[in-house]
């Protein structure tokens, strides 16, 4: 079956940090209705083969009719994340096609949710967050486990501490694995820490876990060990 792409219009570019990109962008097709943790997948001017012109990303933000986000590094020498990162402008186009993926909530939730991530991994629990907190306020607790190096690297943390202020339910932690300031007086380490200490005692819990390949098997292998089974744990890869 052919692929069907469609055009996207650049709304706005935000420096997140000096590496990471938030981008909004409106989907020109009428239906565009996607679950919060799916990705889309753009064809960029980049190259003629499709692996080097073919990137997918999260969707970082809550359904809201045809306007998305996306939480994009600039990789050097990832010639996508370079032509996100310093080549589109605001009212570019660019072709996309989706939304696709399966690293979605259940339509009902009964167990408490532990989000881990690091980096870009944020985007599909924002999106998860914003769209829970929207629309059904009263849901079981959720953690949000976030690590990166430095404070300066922190992706949305205003906006998930006024969450956490709003929403008794919500638990928001980020630890940081590189920072050397002494005005830093909070954790240090890596996420792995934080969760076990948080399940240590084994409660009923559905794990979701978004990054890098050798952080998720660390979790999978640590979240097993605190007596979780395989079906507790749902993953999307970054690498």
């Amino acid at each position: 079956s052919k692929i069907e792409w469609h055009d996207a219009q650049v709304l706005k570019i935000v420096e997140l940090t000096d590496n990471i990109r938030h981008i909004t962008l409106r989907a020109h097709v009428s239906d565009f209705n996607f679950k919060p943790g799916q990705f889309v997948t753009f064809d960029l001017p980049v190259g003629e083969k499709p692996a080097d012109r073919w990137r997918s990303y999260s969707i970082a933000s809550a359904p809201d009719g045809q306007i998305f986000e996306l939480v994009i590094m600039g990789l050097k020498g990832g010639r996508a994340s370079e032509y996100f990162f310093y080549e589109v402008k605001e009212n570019d186009s660019v072709k996309f096609r989706g939304p696709e993926g399966k690293f979605i909530l259940p339509e009902k939730i009964e167990k408490e949710l532990c989000f881990i991530c690091t980096g870009t991994g944020i985007a599909p629990f924002r999106s998860m967050l914003n769209h829970l907190t929207e629309k059904n306020p009263q849901h079981k607790k959720i953690s949000l486990f976030f690590g990166t190096r430095h404070l300066k690297d922190v992706l949305f943390r205003e906006e998930f501490e006024s969450l956490q202020k709003k929403f008794r339910q919500f638990n928001y932690h980020f630890v940081l694995s590189k920072e050397d300031s002494q005005e830093y007086s909070g954790t240090r380490g890596h996420v792995h820490q934080l969760y076990e200490k948080e399940f240590a005692d084994g409660r009923p819990a559905d794990f979701y876990l978004c990054g890098w390949r050798g952080m998720i098997k660390e979790a999978e292998h640590r979240i097993m060990k605190l007596g979780y089974s395989r079906k507790d744990i749902h993953h999307e890869i970054y690498d």
